[in-house]
C-alpha cells in the first residue's frame, strides 16, 4: 500500500500543495478557471507552521482511524477496494464527531455543513495532486515496504560516509 511521506526537513512552506489540492477539487481542474467558480474550491491539505518548524498536514489515514468509529451517521467509511478513509458525503449529517477526534486536525467543513477530508485525488490514476506540486519533494508517495528498505540502504550510506570521513 501506498502511503504520503512527509519530509519536514525539505518544506519550505510555500503552499503549493494547497494550491494544487484546491486546484485537484475544483469543476474546471485548472488554476485560473478555479478562482472564478461559484463554489470556490476547497484545499484538503493545510500547511502549518509555529516559526521553527513548517509542516503540510493533510489525513494520514490512521490505522485505529478514530474517524470512522466516532461517525453515528456512517459517513465516514473504510473503502474495501483501496483501504483508505472516504467520506460518504450524502451520509453526513455535520455532527463534526470526526473534526474532534482527528489527532491531526484536518477534517474540515465543507459545503452544505458536510466534513471534507483527503481522499488521497482518488479520481487520479497517478498519485495524490499536491505531491508533484511539491518543489522540494517534501510530500512523496511511496510504498511502505519499498520506503523501508530505502531508509535503511541511506542510513547505511550515511554511516559509511561517516566511517570514511574520520578514518
Amino acid at each position: 500500500m501506498k502511503q504520503l511521506l512527509v519530509r519536514t526537513e525539505h518544506c519550505v512552506g510555500c503552499k503549493s500543495c494547497e494550491l494544487a489540492c484546491a486546484v485537484a477539487h475544483s469543476q474546471s481542474k485548472q488554476l485560473f478557471a478555479a478562482i472564478f467558480e461559484p463554489e470556490r474550491p476547497q484545499k484538503r491539505v493545510f500547511v502549518e507552521t509555529d516559526g521553527e518548524v513548517i509542516m503540510p498536514l493533510q489525513c494520514r489515514q490512521c490505522s485505529d482511524t478514530p474517524c470512522v468509529y466516532a461517525c453515528m451517521a456512517g459517513a465516514m467509511r473504510i473503502d474495501s477496494t483501496t483501504g483508505l478513509v472516504q467520506v460518504k458525503t450524502e451520509k453526513c449529517v455535520g455532527c463534526w464527531m470526526c473534526v474532534m477526534v482527528c489527532p491531526f486536525g484536518v477534517i474540515t467543513e465543507g459545503p452544505d455543513h458536510q466534513v471534507v477530508k483527503c481522499d488521497r485525488c482518488r479520481e487520479l490514476a497517478y498519485e495524490p495532486a499536491c505531491v508533484p506540486a511539491c518543489p522540494t519533494k517534501a510530500l512523496q508517495f511511496v510504498e511502505v515496504d519499498g520506503y523501508a528498505s530505502e531508509i535503511r540502504k541511506s542510513w547505511m550510506n550515511h554511516l559509511k560516509e561517516e566511517v570514511g570521513n574520520h578514518a
